[in-house]
């Protein structure tokens, strides 16, 4: 049997293919996945799910010239392989390499940029209804979205106004019954009663919507996709295709696990077993610091309330879950809910941990300003992936909250240097707060946590002289301090430079900026958010507005979109790893 993936570099190749071959096509391209992943790492089940789907769009649309939108873009690998980026994949979300997600700068086949949830059919219809103004009613529009996604209000959004126009636009509804996590809420419900037939025809939602509603198929019946494929290409207007699919198909362990073989890192091919780094003597994570925290200090607060939106697995939320499942709230891919519900919440003297990753609070901004803070209600923020996050790039840095954030009126922003800042900040927020604050903290690993040590108060707005000097003082904000820790160790003359942690970028320590303007030659601040606007720009302005003339350079994020590649690489980049530190301190 002919091998039939290395003879395919984009959709032409693969039309030009009997339709009784692709099965074989469809084996082969979950092989490559699989090969690639395994060593490569990456997103896993989301893609494998979607082969067939993915063949069968290629293979009965004419793209890129019809437009296809892919919601997220985690299950987009087979996509990219049949459109001309087999021979490149190997270096998927490596410095330098191909994007993990659909990135329109990158290929003609990736029609939009996504990485967040639920934009795919906003974005098509938009598409098809400015195809319709260039007099074109033959062009195919295409969203595919998963059952999580769909859930989000801005899906329904797109949903409600596509179906009072006669766009030409196709939603096709990837349904595995999870996104990450498990989905969950009624619409999940809905659609699993659809599934087993336990709604009556007559009850069906996505018709009320006047879509031309078709399924639930199989979606690993690749000639039965094809199939309606056709059909539905005929219809003119907004339609609705109801897929069935498994996450992870053709990997058993993924499809038996599939929320850790949704990104597993590094696999055996064969057997699926996943390659574990040793953990023994390794420091743990800080949102595993934050779950174990919160489920020690519930215990003790009947009060305190866990919510996140989707991700109870990446937030470490799940062990609240676990342990106080009706105090622990998953509300799906809802940040605008969960902001707004956290706020209910509040008003109620219930002190609630809002955990949501930085990039995705960005989705919520009206809701942190108009529902919590200009009530001025203790919502506790808690910012999971706060800064560079490393391989999943310009879509997932959380870069840009600092700056987001410290404009507000009443919010509080609290980045701590470590684990044992992160415990006390946290024991501290339940204790009772008079305003809301975020708690910004990284992806990864930072010191060894003694989870016997006593909580300790913070006092608010106070920074901290972490080691003493007589020319530059460098002022940091978060866990990238210990990058100047780092560099300070191995300086030959260190004895010139200090350093200060102001873990409050607001409210700032006024009285400690004032002894550190009045005392040094000049001052550096370091941050891992945006330097426009972020916490550096904070202690300029604080130096303007008292009148000082210190000398003052501020390193950070620059003014550009990052890309993909490992932390300590993006780090390196921007020019805030310790060894990029220790030629700044040596220049100074």
């Amino acid at each position: 049997m002919s091998h039939l993936l290395s003879h395919i570099h984009n959709p032409t190749d693969l039309r030009l293919l009997k339709e009784d071959q692709l099965p074989q096509l469809a084996q082969e391209l979950r092989d490559f996945i699989i090969d690639i992943v395994s060593v490569k790492e990456g997103h896993l089940g989301a893609s494998l799910g979607v082969v067939e789907l993915t063949i069968a769009l290629h293979y009965i649309f004419n793209t890129p010239e019809d437009l296809l939108v892919w919601d997220v873009g985690h299950q987009a690998y087979g996509h990219k392989i049949l459109t001309g980026r087999r021979e490149k994949f190997d270096t998927n979300r490596q410095l330098g390499g191909i994007s993990g997600f659909p990135k329109r700068s990158e290929s003609v086949y990736d029609t939009f940029g996504v990485g967040h949830s639920s934009t795919a059919i906003s974005a098509a219809l938009g598409m098809a209804l400015a195809s319709h103004l260039k007099g074109d009613f033959e062009k195919q529009h295409i969203a595919v979205v998963g059952d999580a996604s769909i859930a989000s209000g801005m899906a329904f959004e797109g949903l409600n106004h596509a179906g009072v126009t006669d766009a030409n636009l196709l939603v096709i509804l990837n349904d595995n019954a999870i996104g990450i996590d498990p989905s969950v809420g009624a619409l999940k419900n809905y659609f699993t009663a659809v599934k087993e037939g336990k709604n009556p025809k007559q009850n069906n939602m996505i018709k009320s919507l006047k879509f031309d509603y078709s399924g639930p198929i199989d979606g690993h019946d690749i000639f039965a996709v094809i199939k309606e494929l056709r059909r539905l290409q005929k219809i003119k207007g907004p339609k609705f295709l109801h897929l069935l699919t498994t996450k992870g198909k053709g990997l058993q362990q993924a499809e038996e696990n599939q929320v850790k073989y949704h990104a597993p890192g590094k696999f055996d091919k064969t057997t699926g077993e996943i390659h574990y780094k040793s953990e023994e003597h390794l420091p743990p994570k800080y949102q595993d610091v934050f779950g174990l925290t919160i489920v020690e200090l519930a215990k003790q607060n009947e009060k305190i309330i866990g919510i996140t939106p989707a991700m109870p697995t990446g937030s470490s939320l799940k062990y609240m879950m676990e342990a106080f499942p009706t105090r622990a709230l998953d509300v799906g891919i809802a940040e605008q809910h969960a902001v707004t519900l956290s706020a209910g919440m509040a008003t109620q003297g219930m002190f609630v941990f809002c955990n949501i990753y930085s990039t995705f609070l960005q989705r919520a901004y009206d809701q942190v300003i108009h529902d919590v803070a200009l009530q001025d209600l203790p919502v506790i923020f808690c910012l999971d992936r706060a800064g560079l996050v490393g391989e999943d790039g310009a879509t997932h840095h959380g870069v840009f909250d600092i700056a987001y954030l410290r404009c507000i009126p009443n919010m509080m922003v609290y980045a701590p240097l470590n684990e044992m800042a992160l415990r006390n900040i946290l024991y501290t927020a339940q204790l009772g707060l008079n305003h809301p604050i975020a708690i910004r903290y990284p992806r990864g690993r930072g010191v060894n946590v003694d989870w016997q040590k006593p909580f300790e108060k913070i006092e608010i707005g106070t920074g901290h002289c972490l080691k003493q000097g007589t020319k530059i003082a460098v002022i940091t904000n978060g866990a990238i301090g210990n990058n100047v820790i780092e560099a300070l160790s191995k300086l030959e003359h260190p004895e010139t430079i200090a350093h200060y942690d102001f873990a409050f970028v607001k409210p700032l320590d006024e009285k400690l900026l004032h002894t550190i303007f009045n005392t040094f030659e000049s001052i550096i601040t370091l941050e891992d958010g945006v330097i426009k606007g972020g916490f550096g720009s904070a202690i300029v302005e604080f130096g303007k507005e008292n009148g000082y003339t210190t000398s003052i350079k501020t390193l950070g994020i620059p003014d550009q979109f990052i890309e993909h590649g490992s932390i300590a690489e993006l780090q390196k980049l921007c020019g805030i790893d310790a060894e990029s530190l220790i030629s700044v301190f040596e220049k100074a």
